[in-house]
C-alpha cells in the first residue's frame, strides 16, 4: 500500500508495557509522529497446578510467558526462547536463556537441532498458535505445555474509537494474530472509516488484513524497519 501524503497517526494496540516500549523506539526514528496507544490485549497471569515433574528445561514462545515464570516456583533454570526480548525477559527473572531468534518454526528447529534430555515444560498463553508441544512430543523430545496467562480482550478506548471513526490516516502495527483479529473486529464494530495500513509481525498476524504491510522477519525491529521503509519524508512534514 503506498504511503499516504498526509502524516498518519500511529496506533499502538499491544498491552500497555510492550507499547510503551515500542512507542519510545519509534518515537527515538521519527520524533514527529503521534502516537496514540489503546490495549487491545491485557494479561493476566494464571496459577496452575503443574506436574509434579523434574523438567529438565523450559520453554517460552513469548514476553509474557517469562513474566509468568517469574511468578511459579520451582522451575528448572535453562530457558529455551523464541527470540531476543523473550531471552532478555528470561535472563532479568533469574533464568539461563537460549534464544532462536526467531518464530515458532526457528525455535522448534533450535531444540530439535540440541536436543535436550526432556521433560521440557512449556509455558505458554491460553490463546497460541503453531501446536509446539505436539510438534517436539512428535519429534522425540518428551514436552509437557502449560497455559500460564491469559490476554483479556478489552476495547478500543474513546480516543481510539474516535480517531477510527475520523479521516485521519492511521498506521497500526500488529504483534500476534489474536490482537490483529480484536483491531479487525473493534474496526467493525465500531463502523470505522478513517484510511487505515497495518503492518504486521508475520504472515499470520496479516490474516485478519489482506492489505497488511508484513515485516520481513517475526520481530519487533523489523516492524519498526517496515513502519519506517513505509513512511516518506514528507509524511512527517
Amino acid at each position: 500500500m503506498a504511503p499516504q501524503s498526509r502524516a498518519p497517526t500511529v496506533l499502538l494496540t499491544r498491552p500497555a508495557a510492550q507499547s510503551a516500549r515500542f512507542a519510545a523506539d519509534l518515537r527515538a526514528r521519527h520524533p514527529d509522529l503521534t502516537l496514540l496507544t489503546s490495549p487491545l490485549l491485557t494479561p493476566t497471569f494464571l496459577s496452575p497446578d503443574l506436574p509434579d515433574t523434574a523438567f529438565t528445561a523450559l520453554i517460552l514462545t513469548s514476553e509474557t510467558a517469562a513474566h509468568a515464570a517469574r511468578l511459579l516456583p520451582g522451575l528448572p533454570r535453562r530457558v529455551f526462547c523464541v527470540g531476543t526480548r523473550t531471552a532478555r525477559a528470561a535472563t532479568a527473572a533469574g533464568f539461563a536463556a537460549t534464544s532462536a531468534d526467531g518464530d515458532v518454526t526457528a525455535l522448534f528447529t533450535l531444540i530439535t537441532t540440541l536436543r535436550p534430555k526432556g521433560p521440557l515444560l512449556h509455558l505458554h498463553g491460553r490463546d497460541t498458535t503453531g501446536d509446539l508441544g505436539a510438534r517436539l512430543n512428535s519429534a522425540g523430545i518428551e514436552t509437557v505445555s502449560v497455559p500460564a496467562y491469559d490476554q483479556t480482550l478489552q476495547p478500543l478506548s474513546p480516543q481510539a474509537t474516535a480517531l477510527l471513526r475520523s479521516t485521519t490516516p492511521i498506521l497500526a502495527p500488529v504483534f500476534s494474530p489474536r490482537s490483529a483479529r480484536a483491531l479487525a473486529s473493534e474496526c467493525a464494530r465500531i463502523h470505522a472509516t478513517a484510511p487505515l495500513t497495518v503492518v504486521a509481525i508475520s504472515p499470520a498476524a496479516a490474516a485478519a488484513f489482506p492489505d497488511a504491510i508484513i515485516a520481513a522477519t517475526p520481530d519487533a525491529a523489523a516492524v519498526l524497519q517496515a513502519i519506517t521503509s513505509w513512511l516518506k519524508p514528507a509524511t512527517l512534514a
